[in-house]
């Protein structure tokens, strides 16, 4: 139900801090992780409370590190065949696809997930794109124009790094926007989910849950290596200097713009092994549910083989 709890080992997604919602519930014991799209699911309409999720938790996860490193890797072969799958049947007119939305705050690990996880398939068949500041161009049109030129092709997965939540979160934090306007980004965002969903999209939207602690350490760390340098700025310091006012753009994002046609899942991120497994298992799920087919073929087979063995 929602974003109930599961528990994995010792580990819990709410940690009970926060507005103290009842929704800890233990997992079943020995219970499949095809629910963890159910276990991970913000509720549509329902406040959040982001204080009361633990950034450590591995609900419905493997029991560690190891067996979660093992597991994703045994999820590659049937991601790429479902991947290649949905692919085929795009050649033949079907126009369902995937749209998998990465957002979190900077080290929270969407670069991470784009590695580890997309290199599950195919790259022919995916589209990725990570979203930076708005260029000149780009801040002339509407703030989802830039967006509906990147979305995926029928057959398929498309990535986004950041997204047009972009324009809900630093816009409100940094006072990019009026408020009046930015106001009604949010149903300018959900109108436009729900036509891409009617179009044949399914947006699977995971928001990367990182603690202030982890994002120190990791900060701290490229700091430390002067071969990850490139990847520090200093404007990483003053964004985490504006750690609240991100957390309550986030939960505001999250529960006006979790819905029926495009709900957040809200994957716990201290653990890369654990974040990069939920995310490889929210992709099956949704992959399996869409159950494509290769297309038949629409010529005879038989005549076709006996024309290419009749041949010198």
């Amino acid at each position: 139900m929602g974003c109930a709890v599961a528990e994995a080992g010792k580990d819990t997604q709410r940690t009970g801090k926060g507005s103290g919602k009842a929704r800890d519930k233990p997992a079943r014991p020995g219970a499949a992780p095809a629910a963890l799209r159910e276990l991970l699911r913000i509720p549509a309409g329902e406040p959040v409370d982001l204080a009361s999720y633990d950034a450590r938790a591995t609900p419905a996860g493997p029991s560690g590190k190891a067996a979660g490193l093992a597991e994703t890797t045994r999820m590659g072969e049937r991601l790429a065949g479902l991947q290649d799958r949905l692919w085929a049947s795009g050649t033949a007119g079907d126009r369902r696809r995937i749209l998998l939305i990465l957002q979190g705050m900077d080290t929270s690990g969407k670069g991470g997930t784009v590695k580890h996880v997309i290199g599950l398939f195919n790259p022919s068949g995916c589209r990725i794109k990570a979203f930076k500041a708005p260029t000149a161009e780009e801040l002339s049109h509407p703030f989802l124009w830039r967006i509906k030129r990147s979305l995926p092709q029928p057959g398929e997965i498309g990535i986004f790094d950041r997204s047009q939540y972009e324009d809900v979160l630093a816009a409100r934090v940094r006072d990019l926007v009026p408020r009046r306007q930015l106001g009604g980004r949010y149903s300018q965002i959900n109108r436009f989910e729900q036509s891409l969903a009617e179009d044949g999209v399914t947006i699977v939207k995971c928001f990367l849950h990182l603690s202030y602690e982890e994002q120190r350490e990791r900060l701290l760390e490229r700091l430390d290596n002067p071969d990850k340098h490139w990847k520090f700025s200093m404007g990483d310091i003053e964004d985490r200097a504006l750690w609240p006012a991100y957390q309550e753009a986030y939960e505001i994002a999250l529960e006006r713009c979790s819905t029926d046609e495009a709900p957040w899942y809200l994957v716990p991120a201290d653990r890369k092994w654990y974040r990069n497994w939920a995310i490889s298992r929210l992709l099956l799920e949704h992959l399996e549910s869409l159950d494509p087919h290769y297309p038949e073929a629409d010529f005879d087979v038989t005549e076709a083989r006996k024309l290419l063995l009749a041949q010198d």
